[in-house]
């Protein structure tokens, strides 16, 4: 056992605050990282604030880690001390169900081990997070990062990248698609980035003008107004993939009616509620309206080289561990360009 500083959740109503956690000894298998940088995604804040009703405290947040291996056990073979390495929202999984076989374990049958709120694989053991100084990780969920990508940068490409790549690579994204993206926030944001590095003609579907600036810096071609109707018609049939990011109530019906023939809309944002959708909506057009969540950790590697290939990182707003609090305020009045990482050498 190392014993870890972290900030954690007391309950829902209180506070982010400094707290120590227990670390396990580094076993055969593991790969311990001193982090450097943990980014804070939307659904951090939700967990911490009982929103989703599954909490469990004292809770530490985080699943956008990134730092330095500074041991590994003995029969480790890919790492060693020095090494960048990253952990996501997955800790481990069962391994043999037939999601797990297809290197697809955030769909673990039996249910993963996510990084924090969870367990680890014996329903005992609490997950803490990366709001923390170190992590001990099994090398089979741990993650190279390589030295090309800002490291600061590159730690929310743990969720909020490997969130937009999956479905981008799931339906097979490639030079000349029509790509739309729903919402620039810390996922359109990487959507964008990355069907454009894809080779997508990438359109921004945003309702606030005042984003389209940011939006063509970040890669887009176009920008469509959604607060405006006449949008929808101007592009009535017009993209082969929607990538929908809102986690607001909206129309879904309007949004797959800009849908090619045989086009898909995938949703990764949550709204509170259920939202109708039109059987038409789907018939007319054989039309697809599908979901994805994160990705396998094989996939979530095959991102990660994918950015440094292409120097893709987040847009972020580095902030010492104290300010976390701070952060989450804003982060609700949509505050932040386009992700917060805490700096962890400020515990």
């Amino acid at each position: 056992m190392s014993l870890a500083k972290a900030y954690a959740a007391a309950s829902a109503t209180s506070p982010l605050a400094p707290f120590q956690i227990e670390r396990r000894a580094v076993g055969p298998h593991d790969v311990q990282i001193e982090i450097a940088y943990c980014g804070i995604c939307h659904s951090d804040l939700h967990q911490v604030r009982n929103e989703w009703g599954n909490s469990m405290y004292p809770m530490v947040p985080g699943h956008e880690i990134v730092g330095h291996v500074t041991a590994v056990g003995a029969h480790v073979k890919g790492f060693k001390p020095g090494d960048l390495a990253g952990v996501g929202c997955m800790v481990d999984s069962c391994r043999t169900c037939p999601s797990c076989q297809r290197q697809l374990e955030q769909f673990c049958e039996k249910g993963c081990a996510w990084s924090y709120n969870s367990t680890e694989m014996d329903r005992k053991t609490p997950t803490f997070g990366g709001y923390s100084s170190s992590v001990v990780v099994d090398e089979a969920f741990t993650l190279k990062v390589s030295p090309k990508l800002d490291l600061a940068a590159a730690a929310p490409l743990l969720c909020a990248g490997i969130t937009t790549y999956s479905p981008l690579r799931q339906w097979k994204t490639k030079k000349g698609d029509k790509v739309g993206v729903v919402g620039l926030g810390g996922l359109g944001h990487m959507a964008v980035k990355l069907a454009a590095a894809m080779g997508a003609e990438v359109t921004m579907l945003s309702t606030s003008k005042s984003k389209e600036a940011d939006a063509r810096k970040l890669g887009a071609h176009h920008f469509a107004l959604t607060s405006d109707d006449a949008t929808f018609k101007q592009l009535a049939g017009h993209f082969d993939l929607i990538i929908d990011t809102i986690s607001a109530p909206h129309d879904y019906n309007k949004y797959l009616g800009l849908l090619r023939v045989e086009g898909a809309m995938v949703l990764l944002g949550v709204p509170p509620e259920p939202t109708p959708v039109a059987a038409i909506a789907l018939i007319g057009g054989r039309k697809i309206l599908t979901g994805s969540l994160i990705g396998g950790i094989q996939e979530t590697q095959e991102m990660l080289d994918f950015c440094a290939e292409h120097g893709i990182v987040s847009d972020i707003e580095l902030i010492p561990v104290q300010q976390v609090n701070e952060a989450y305020g804003r982060m609700l009045k949509n505050d932040v360009r386009y992700r917060f990482v805490l700096d962890m050498k400020t515990l």
